[in-house]
């Protein structure tokens, strides 16, 4: 049976596919140490499961309006002045089932086919997917660690073509935990500004898990606000992956476009989910640094015996909880001929589950998450130091 060319042209994101590796091996009685996904290992604060239980009890359990009830929708509004000095009404806002929605939501509106999208690399691995079902086509533009991971307004001027249409990038980023300063930031922001037709995605869902400071968000700047869509949600920086909640923040034609393809897909998200989201919208930021902290202390173990490994290129990244480490010394050894290789190497030799690099656009890299706890990253980087000095 044939299926459709949209569907043969994407791939499953490898993030996904190691997870399960990883849970197969478990099935087998395999002490495999998962580090493969970007889920934090704390549970979701108690306010925001009180909100939850509370509108089960209430039986707060009908449809909502597709863009979110307007009352949560006004609660972010108020986030975004609150955290990031951003003014969207909560008309600009369209509330979805998780961020990554959000993002399809997005690329479904503004893409056409045979339009391209800038793609800085690394990325997270969804981006090219969805421009690709947009029918769009996705521009990479490659970064090197010895910068950080870093695109500069250069390399974009150099990317824009009559065809581009839009710009994503995560700041901080997911693989590599690079966050932009407001002055690069603004420098990306003038590189963009004389194309007039070119939108800004900005995912910024690692927010709140940011160890170099105040979060910048390049909506900030008057010039481009009105051609920025921030992407964000809750699961990231509140431990709310499973409640699948996300939102973006737009000029008033994106949310209303997004809103109409959103209402031929999923409708409003889940309206428990809303009353979660509601209170996390609503808690103060200092309610959850306590969890942040607890990454940068794991970030420090984890750089401290990394950079111990012979062979491994590593920095230090500010924020999200990743690390995107050089591998390429280790091609040619015992098999190794790219990240898919030595990432089944270590899952089948240390029993440790990363993430290839080429599934973020770097095939010289592995991803590693370190959102776990600190004795199961300590075992996992001792398993991981034996396994590559084994390889010959």
């Amino acid at each position: 049976m044939k299926l459709s060319d949209r569907i043969n042209n994407i791939v499953e994101p490898q993030t996904i596919g190691m997870a399960r590796k990883a849970r197969e091996l478990k099935a087998k009685g395999i002490d495999v140490i998962s580090l493969s996904l970007g889920e934090p290992d704390f549970f979701t604060p108690d306010p925001i499961k009180a909100a939850a239980k509370k509108a089960i009890d209430e039986n707060f359990s009908f449809y909502t309006p597709v863009a979110g009830y307007l009352e949560l929708r006004q609660a972010i509004s108020n986030k975004f002045k609150r955290d990031n000095n951003l003014d969207f009404t909560a008309d600009q806002i369209v509330v979805s089932t998780g961020a990554k929605q959000s993002i399809a939501n997005v690329m479904l509106c503004i893409v056409n086919p045979g339009e391209e999208v800038l793609v800085p690399a690394p990325y997270w691995v969804t981006y090219l997917e969805q421009v690709k079902l947009a029918g769009g086509i996705p521009v990479v533009i490659p970064t090197t660690v010895e910068n950080n991971f870093k695109v500069t307004p250069e390399q974009i001027k150099k990317a824009i073509t009559s065809k581009t249409k839009a710009i994503i990038f995560s700041s901080p980023c997911n693989p590599t935990g690079t966050v932009y300063t407001k002055e690069e930031l603004k420098a990306i922001a003038d590189a963009i500004l004389p194309h007039k037709d070119i939108y800004v995605l900005s995912d910024e869902i690692y927010e709140h898990i940011n160890f170099s400071g105040k979060h910048e968000s390049i909506a900030q700047f008057p010039e481009i606000k009105e051609r920025t869509i921030v992407i964000n949600g809750a699961s990231k920086g509140f431990a709310m992956t499973g409640w699948r909640v996300g939102y973006i923040g737009a000029t008033k034609a994106i949310a209303t476009a997004c809103d109409k393809i959103q209402g031929q897909f999923t409708s409003g998200t889940c309206s428990i989910g809303q009353k979660a989201m509601h209170a996390a919208a609503d808690l103060q930021v200092s309610s959850i640094q306590p969890m942040r902290d607890a990454f940068r202390k794991r970030r420090d173990v984890v750089y401290n015996l990394m950079k111990e490994i012979p062979g491994l290129k590593v920095n230090y990244p500010d924020g999200a909880f990743y690390f995107f480490p050089e591998i390429s010394s280790f091609f040619g050894k015992g098999g190794i001929n790219n990240s898919t290789d030595l990432c089944m190497y270590l899952l089948e030799k240390a029993h440790v589950a990363l993430v290839p690099g080429d599934a973020f656009g770097n095939d010289n890299h592995i991803r590693m998450s370190y959102a776990a706890a600190e004795d199961k990253l300590i075992e996992a980087m001792k398993r991981i130091t034996k396994a590559l000095a084994e390889l010959k």
